[in-house]
Order: C-alpha cells, then sequence, then structure tokens
C-alpha cells in the first residue's frame, strides 16, 4: 500500500443548495442544507485513502465542535489523524453556495486551518511517504514542507489553488515535481513551473504536460450535481494512478473519472474507489 503526506486545509462545510446564484441586490430560494468536513487537503487524503492508499493528514482544527466532527468525518474514512493538530480557537467554516447547474460560490470565515506554522511541521510523516501532496496553506510552512520531501528524495505536488495568485509560492512551485492548476490559475503563474503540469480544463477534461509529451483528455460529463471538491477528486485520481505505475494518460483519464464522480455526488468529499471509477471509464466506451 502506497503511502502519501497531505498537508493542508481542514475545515467545516456548511452547504446551501439555491435555486440559484443570487445577483446584488437579488433573492434565492434555499433548498436545502448540509453539513460535513472539508478543505482541500481533507478531501484529497479522503480520496487517496478510498483509492487503496495509506494516508496522513497534516494540518489543524480548532477545539470547537466543529474541529471534533470534522475529525471523526475523517477518521471514519480511513485518515491517519495522528498529525492533525487541534489548537485554541474556531475551526475555519466555509459556506457553500450551490445552484441546481452545480456550479458553487464560497464564503470564508476566519479560522484556525493556518494555524500550523513550518516548526510545527514533523519530517517523519513526509520522510516516510511514497509521496506529498500539499494544497493551500501558508507560504512558510508550504516550504518547510517542500524542503524535507526534497532532501528525502520524495515526490512532491503542490495544488496552489486561487491562493497562486495573491501568495509567493514560485520557490515551491521549483522544488516540486508536480503542479496541479486549473485555466484560471495558469494565467497567474510567473514562476518556474515543475516538471509535470496538469492543468483542469472543467468539463472540458484535462491536460497534462511533461518535459517529454502533452497528453489530452477531453473528460466525463455526468449530470452535475455538485463541483464542491471535484478538484481534490482529480487530484487523488491521479496521484493514486501514478502511484500504481499508471503512465500520464492513463493517470489523466482516472483522474477525469474521479473529478466527473465527484461532480455526480453532494459535498466536498467524494467516497471514490477503483471499481467506481472504472464503471464511469465504462460509459464512455
Amino acid at each position: 500500500m502506497s503511502r502519501v503526506c497531505c498537508v493542508g486545509h481542514v475545515n467545516w462545510d456548511v452547504t446551501l443548495r439555491l435555486d440559484a446564484l443570487p445577483d446584488p441586490d437579488a433573492e434565492a430560494v434555499v433548498r436545502e442544507t448540509s453539513q460535513t468536513g472539508g478543505g482541500s487537503a481533507a478531501n484529497v487524503a479522503v480520496g487517496l485513502a478510498g483509492l487503496d492508499c495509506d494516508v496522513t493528514l497534516v494540518g489543524s482544527v480548532g477545539d470547537d465542535e466543529h474541529g471534533l466532527l470534522a475529525r471523526r468525518d475523517l477518521d471514519r474514512a480511513g485518515v491517519d489523524l495522528s498529525r492533525l493538530r487541534t489548537v485554541d480557537g474556531e475551526t475555519t467554516t466555509k459556506y457553500l453556495l450551490v445552484d441546481d447547474t452545480g456550479e458553487v460560490s464560497v464564503l470564508a470565515t476566519p479560522g484556525v486551518n493556518e494555524a500550523l506554522g513550518p516548526d510545527d511541521i514533523d519530517p517523519e510523516p513526509i520522510r516516510a511517504a511514497d509521496h506529498v501532496h500539499v494544497t493551500a496553506h501558508r507560504p512558510d510552512t508550504v516550504a518547510r514542507v517542500a524542503d524535507i520531501a526534497t532532501d528525502a528524495g520524495v515526490p512532491l505536488s503542490i495544488d496552489p489553488g486561487r491562493r497562486v495568485e495573491s501568495r509567493e509560492y514560485g520557490p515551491v512551485l521549483n522544488a516540486a515535481d508536480l503542479l496541479f492548476v486549473n485555466d484560471r490559475e495558469a494565467d497567474c503563474l510567473d514562476a518556474p513551473t515543475p516538471p509535470v503540469v496538469v492543468r483542469k480544463c472543467g468539463t472540458d477534461g484535462a491536460v497534462v504536460e511533461t518535459p517529454e509529451s502533452r497528453y489530452e483528455h477531453d473528460g466525463y460529463r455526468p449530470p452535475a450535481v455538485d463541483t464542491t471538491g471535484a478538484g481534490d477528486a482529480f487530484a487523488a485520481g491521479y496521484i493514486a494512478s501514478r502511484l500504481r505505475d499508471c503512465d500520464h494518460p492513463e493517470a489523466l483519464a482516472t483522474a477525469n473519472a474521479a473529478g466527473a464522480l465527484a461532480t455526480e455526488s453532494k459535498g466536498p468529499k467524494t467516497d471514490l474507489g477503483w471499481e467506481r471509477l472504472d464503471a464511469i471509464a465504462r460509459k464512455r466506451e
């Protein structure tokens, strides 16, 4: 079983399902409300655990009820929480507004999901991993993780998300082996990129560029229920596939299947599994 260390945000997500995302000075109807654990690193960790990886999650939650519930969610999914710190304060809460097409807008409250500083990073789970995946987090902490992984010779991937526009991730991008971005984030890059760049193109599939080649996969288009966490499921599918020694085209197809599966279900975390991903691929044949 491959060992993966995921580092980044762990949140509590409150999802409001609306008839439409409201324009300024307009009103929308809330059709359904739900709550669950979320956060990009947590979502990827759950996806990888469902794909037969031994996953350790490094991050922080508050000592409140939401932090306790988020830990329970992750524990049930089989994620190792021995490096998930509980700190004084409130767990970061995200309010997800989802319309009938599955599109999402996010409202965030301050919280402790970036309480983990560079001095708080334990090198052991990073050095012991077969792969390290870092999602959006404070740059000094991400840089510390990258230094440890590089020194240990452990492959490193990063998915900086929308914060790539406002944070200095240049040194980490230079150290990483693999970068996940969407089209908008790719346009914001002004630093050298890792050897392998995977660009998520939504319903148009995805592209992977390596030093030798460029591969495209036009994706799967199931009816979208909720796009929350689709990019995280995509990353989990790609990483898990590569850890099984699949080539880049096959990993890209698997990642697109994982992202498609995420859009078919409600909530930020997706119950991935190899049989479920194979079923998505068979629908296209």
